[in-house]
Parts: C-alpha cells; sequence; structure tokens
C-alpha cells in the first residue's frame, strides 16, 4: 500500500497541472503603417498644410490628453465629471463585482469543507426492554476535486479575461465621458460666440430698418425697400434661436457628465478664448494603436474568455477525480465515526452534448476573433477620417479667415468713405452685416477644428488605457489608505 501511495502521489499531482485546451496568445501586431498616406503625407512637418497642426509620430500623449486645449477651466470641469460621472461609478461597481466572480471561481480549487449537526430521539430495544434515548452527531465533511485536466483553472481564466474587459470598458466610458465634456464646453463656447455675433447682426439689421423707413417717408426710399429690410431682420432672427438651444443642450449635458441634475449644477460659461489650438499633434503608429485604444483591449479580452471556454468544455470531456472526507462525533458515548472516499467519473455517453458544447465554444471564439478583427479596423478608419477632417476643416478655416479678412476690410473702407462723404449709412450697415456673417462662419470653422483635435485623440484612445487604475490609485490615496476598503461579508 505504501508502495502505491508513493506512486499515486506523484501521478495525480502531475495530472493536476494539466490543462487542455488552447493557451492564449495575443493577436499579432498590425502590418498596417499607416491610416490614409495622403492624409498623413498633407499633415507631416515637410508639407504644407495652411497652418493646420501637423502630426508627430514621434510624439506620445502624456498626462491627460484634454490638456493639448490650455484651458484651466476645462481641467476642473473634466475633475468634477470625472468624479460625479455615474456612468463611471457603474463602471467601478461592475470591475468589483467581475473582481468576486473571479475569487468565487478560483475557491473551486481549495478543499471544500463543511460542518454539519443533526439531532433526535430514538428508541432502541433489547433483551426485552425498549429504551428512548437523545442523540446527536457533530462533523466535519471535506471535499476536493483534483481538476486533473484544469477544467476549474480555466474557469478562473475566463473570469479573470472577463474583469480584465470590465477594467477596459471603464477605460472606454472614461475616454467617452471626458471626450463629450471636452466637446460640449467647445459646443458651448462655440453657441456663446455666435449668439453675441448674431445679436450684433441684428442690431445692425434694426438700425438699416430704421434708416430705411427714415428713407421712405421722405421719398428717398421704396416701399420695396422698406420689405427688404424687415425681411431681412426676420431672416436673421431666425437664427438666435437655434443657437441658444445650442448653448442650453451643451450646458445641461455637461450637468450630466458630472452627475448633477442642471438645476442643482450650472458649468462656467466657456469662451473659445479659453482654448488653444495646438501646433503638433501626436500620432500613435496603427501597430501601437492596438495596445491602446480601450475598445480594442475589450475585444482582445472577451476574445482571451472565448479562448479559456474552449478550455473549459474540452475538460468536461475529461473524467473528474473527486476526493471526500468526513467525521462525525456521535453522542451520546458513540464515539467517533469517519469515513473517506475516493471518486473517479468519467463521460461516456451523454449524446453528444459535450462535443457540440466544445464545438460551440470554438465558435465562440471565432465570433470574438471576427469582433476584435472588426474592432481594429474601425479605429483605423475613424483615424484616417479624422486625419482627413483636420485637413479639410484647415482648408474651409484658411478660406472663412481670407473671407472674413475681406469682410474687416470692406468694413473699414465703407467706415472711412462714409467719414469722408463718399459712401452712404446703408453701405457701412450692410458692410457691417456682411462682416459679422462672416465672423458666424469663421466661428463655426474655428470650433470645427478644435473638435477635431478631441476626435482624434478620442480616435488614439486618449491615454485612457489603464484609467481605471489610475483612478483607483487616487482615491486610495484620497481615502488615506493603499488598500481599498474591505467590505463585510
Amino acid at each position: 500500500m505504501g508502495r502505491w501511495a508513493l506512486v499515486a502521489v506523484p501521478a495525480l499531482a502531475l495530472l493536476s497541472g494539466c490543462m487542455v485546451g488552447p493557451d492564449f496568445t495575443r493577436p499579432a501586431a498590425l502590418a498596417s503603417q499607416h491610416y490614409d498616406i495622403g492624409a498623413e503625407r498633407r499633415l507631416s512637418r515637410d508639407a504644407d498644410a495652411n497652418g493646420v497642426p501637423h502630426i508627430d509620430f514621434d510624439r506620445k500623449v502624456d498626462g491627460d490628453w484634454w490638456q493639448v486645449l490650455g484651458s484651466a477651466k476645462l481641467d476642473e470641469v473634466m475633475r468634477q465629471a470625472i468624479a460625479g460621472n455615474l456612468d463611471l461609478a457603474a463602471a467601478d461597481a461592475t470591475i468589483r463585482q467581475a473582481d468576486e466572480a473571479v475569487a468565487a471561481t478560483r475557491g473551486g480549487l481549495a478543499p471544500q469543507v463543511d460542518v454539519g449537526a443533526r439531532g433526535g430521539r430514538q428508541r432502541a430495544g433489547g433483551a426485552g426492554a425498549l429504551a428512548t434515548s437523545n442523540v446527536y452527531a457533530v462533523g466535519l465533511q471535506v471535499s476536493f476535486d483534483f481538476d486533473l485536466f484544469g477544467g476549474t483553472r480555466r474557469k478562473v481564466e475566463e473570469q479573470a479575461a472577463l474583469a480584465e474587459l470590465q477594467r477596459h470598458r471603464f477605460d472606454a466610458a472614461y475616454l467617452t465621458v471626458t471626450g463629450n465634456v471636452a466637446e460640449q464646453a467647445l459646443r458651448l463656447a462655440s453657441a456663446g460666440a455666435q449668439i453675441q455675433a448674431v445679436q450684433t447682426l441684428l442690431t445692425d439689421d434694426r438700425k438699416n430698418l430704421e434708416l430705411v423707413q427714415t428713407a421712405h417717408r421722405y421719398g428717398s426710399a421704396t416701399q420695396v425697400d422698406v420689405a427688404l429690410a424687415t425681411s431681412q431682420l426676420a431672416q436673421d432672427e431666425t437664427l438666435l434661436p437655434p443657437l441658444a438651444q445650442q448653448r442650453d443642450i451643451a450646458r445641461h449635458a455637461l450637468s450630466v457628465l458630472a452627475g448633477r441634475g442642471p438645476a442643482d449644477w450650472v458649468p462656467p460659461d466657456f469662451a473659445l478664448d479659453d482654448f488653444s489650438l495646438p501646433a503638433d499633434l501626436p500620432l500613435s503608429l496603427p501597430s501601437e494603436l492596438a495596445r491602446e485604444r480601450p475598445d480594442i483591449l475589450e475585444a482582445e479580452a472577451q476574445l482571451h474568455a472565448a479562448s479559456a471556454a474552449i478550455g473549459v468544455a474540452t475538460a468536461d470531456m475529461y473524467p473528474h477525480l473527486q476526493l471526500s472526507a468526513s467525521a462525525s462525533q456521535i453522542g451520546p458515548g458513540g464515539g467517533m465515526l469517519w469515513g473517506l472516499l475516493g471518486g473517479l467519473t468519467a463521460p461516456v455517453f451523454h449524446g453528444g452534448t459535450l462535443q457540440a458544447n466544445r464545438r460551440a465554444s470554438i465558435d465562440g471564439y471565432d465570433v470574438s476573433m471576427a469582433n476584435y478583427r472588426q474592432t481594429v479596423i474601425v479605429s483605423l478608419g475613424q483615424v484616417a477620417d479624422v486625419l482627413q477632417a483636420i485637413g479639410h476643416d484647415g482648408e474651409e478655416y484658411a478660406a472663412q479667415q481670407h473671407a472674413l479678412d475681406a469682410a474687416s476690410t470692406s468694413l473699414r473702407l465703407n467706415r472711412q468713405g462714409y467719414r469722408a462723404g463718399e459712401t452712404s449709412v446703408l453701405q457701412v450697415l450692410d458692410a457691417e452685416r456682411t462682416y459679422q456673417r462672416a465672423l458666424i462662419d469663421h466661428i463655426r470653422a474655428t470650433t470645427a477644428r478644435y473638435l477635431d483635435t478631441v476626435e482624434l485623440s478620442m480616435a488614439l484612445g486618449g491615454n485612457s488605457s489603464g484609467a481605471f487604475a489610475r483612478s483607483a490609485t487616487g482615491r486610495h490615496e484620497r481615502d488615506g489608505s493603499e488598500q481599498p476598503p474591505v467590505r463585510s461579508p
């Protein structure tokens, strides 16, 4: 018996180290070296890109991505949103839930110990006499699954991959929240600037209408001139309500992003002057993008979980070895009762269920692989779109700047001519209207350039990979502890 034990124990230890199913390997780096060669060439350091920011493959985002916009006011609102956003709070709780699922699954690798107790009364007879007595039994029950082929360990691996997925999902939510805050702050600033320009435009329209009406009373203008001036004022008045709505929507969105009701917290008013456009924009290589964007890393974690699921389904097709033991104190006066039992179960016939489960898990892995590749390809397309937008919006901005300069020159010359008696006041007012119209279009073109910067940062991942780990570290430092608080069971 001793010799068999010396052989069996090492054999069981060896078997318990076996894990069936594939070992996960990360997908290979992307073969693509470019997003859009034409756009990259136009935005390179050696190209004339009409003053638009240049892309820099040699730089990486360092710190918070929105700091490239140079707004201390935006940074403050970002901090409030990150601390108060309820989507991030939910994602944080989901991570804790996923971690507990890993711990619960890992518990299956350890011996399972339970205590049991039972009691009652019994009647026993002997030698013509009956006796009634109280009886009880108290003892321990221990069971252990040797996990010979790694099914439980693959389940732990699967749950750990799903927990990692939730961390990347938090990072993706973090990127979305910060991107939305920046976009809404820019839209709020843009709406405010356009509202101011429209109000000036309406002032000019009213002056123009008054002058035309006065001229009509003295016979130097026709009713048609009055109708045209009235129509122009009415048409320009339609510009104001949509801009006010855009301002209010942006303001409310910032409150919601900060986890507050619009009536409970009002964000500061932003102006376009609060922001600055960077001269250089960092651009990750496509091979680096797959290691930096949280949605790609999330898809990779899902692929890892699908790989582990194949191992779980494969292990179910192999034998299971379990050992159980019990020890009970029988009383009164019954002494100790113990037992030791080993059991081996091996599947023989399950109607094809086990084979079908394994094939289904392989199919699930194929689904996850296709989703991963699609996520990568979509990310390349998004970066390419933004690079093109930076170029096109730069051309649009240059054209609007030229139009604004021309309108400004025309207004200056008309004012000089009016002072010299060479032009009428109506011509001056018309030049002012043209300038204000050009200013509104210039504001929109400027906003588009800022939004392109935000969208490029988001498309590249915004240095958000690991945001959960950084936020957790910050919470622990604020709490004055190095470990998260222990929750009572």
